[in-house]
């Protein structure tokens, strides 16, 4: 197998478990103004105290996957997008911080509340903004750029579209991990989410065909369109579905695994747009590919550490599954 196709399907999946994994803990401090009382909120806090930390490593690992298996993409990515990226490891710090203080604070409580609302909702953003400019293609290289060359209509828009799937998602895992109003009003909350997301990602895929010149023919040409045809039609199949089973008395745990059924569409039809570029009409991975010798150093620590990253995500996932009540231990 061609090492820079491997490397490339290894980064989105390290992209796709951060999204996933890392996305309903910050949408739950999005969440966080809906949810007022010191109680409601204890309880969501202790429903992700296990995991929130372990969510980050795909972070890390994604971005060392793409620092030393494709170097080019790495410095024009960052030199592109230097600004957004410090800010949103701003917004994590600021949640992290939060997170650990708030269980030790008495006084100070609702200001660590604030940091990790604000925390969570900056990092989304910021998160959902570098997206777009990725896809809608911002001119990578250092010096000539200004600060704010990555920010458009765009990107904005796919940073607040970020904070509305991330909060989706946290509602369907509220409803998997708590019981009575706190699962209720989660089910509420996202059934309105569900049907904004579902809009969303309609305004998103029209914006990029017509703006795409690129994706547009991937999607349109010759029966390309047909190919491809089942990716739009399950993501509207999984939204009703997602939508139904958030009624009066919702399924525990269905609405969880049906928003990332969402996601993972959503991702198949972004790297269907966008391949094979990492950086879209610069770099392909082929051109941002690291010399052959350094592919293959780094094949040994991949194949030894991604499955005890793997492993020990599912055990503890395992573990803590069920659930969670209100005592102090949280489980």
């Amino acid at each position: 197998m061609d090492l820079a196709l491997f490397y490339y399907l290894l980064l989105g999946f390290a992209v796709l478990m951060y999204v996933v994994l890392d996305g309903f803990d910050l949408g739950l401090g999005i969440l966080y103004p809906w949810f007022k009382s010191e109680a409601e909120r204890d309880h969501m806090m202790r429903s992700i105290s296990h995991v929130w930390d372990g969510n980050e490593t795909w972070l890390v690992f994604g971005g060392v996957v793409l620092f030393a298996a494709f170097p080019a993409a790495y410095a024009g990515i960052l030199a592109t997008l230097y600004t957004p990226i410090i800010i949103m490891l701003i917004g994590l710090i600021f949640r992290g911080v939060a997170f650990e203080y708030r269980f030790k604070s008495h006084r100070s409580k609702p200001w660590w509340d604030k940091s990790f609302f604000l925390g969570s909702t900056v990092a989304t953003f910021c998160q959902g903004a570098i997206l777009g400019a990725v896809v809608q293609g911002v001119e990578a290289g250092p010096g000539e750029l200004g600060a704010l060359e990555w920010l458009s209509p765009f990107s904005i828009f796919t940073g607040f579209a970020l904070m509305v799937a991330y909060a989706l998602l946290a509602c369907c895992y509220l409803v998997m991990k708590s019981r009575g109003d706190i699962m209720a009003r989660a089910a509420g909350f996202g059934r309105k989410l569900v049907l904004t997301i579902m809009v969303i990602l309609v305004v998103v895929s029209l914006w990029t065909v017509l703006d795409n010149t690129e994706v547009r023919a991937r999607w349109f040409d010759g029966l390309n369109f047909l190919l491809l045809l089942p990716l739009p039609l399950l993501s509207g199949l999984f939204g009703w579905l997602l939508y139904r089973d958030l009624d009066g008395q919702p399924h525990e745990t269905r609405p969880f695994w049906l928003a990332v059924g969402l996601f993972i569409l959503g991702f198949i039809g972004l790297v269907v747009g966008l391949f094979p570029y990492l950086i879209p009409h610069q770099l392909t991975l082929w051109d941002a590919r690291a010399p052959d010798s350094s592919l293959l150093f780094l094949l040994p620590g991949i194949l030894i550490f991604l499955p005890l990253i793997c492993a020990y995500t599912l055990w503890g996932y395992r573990i803590f599954s069920g659930k969670v009540e209100d005592f102090e231990e949280g489980y």
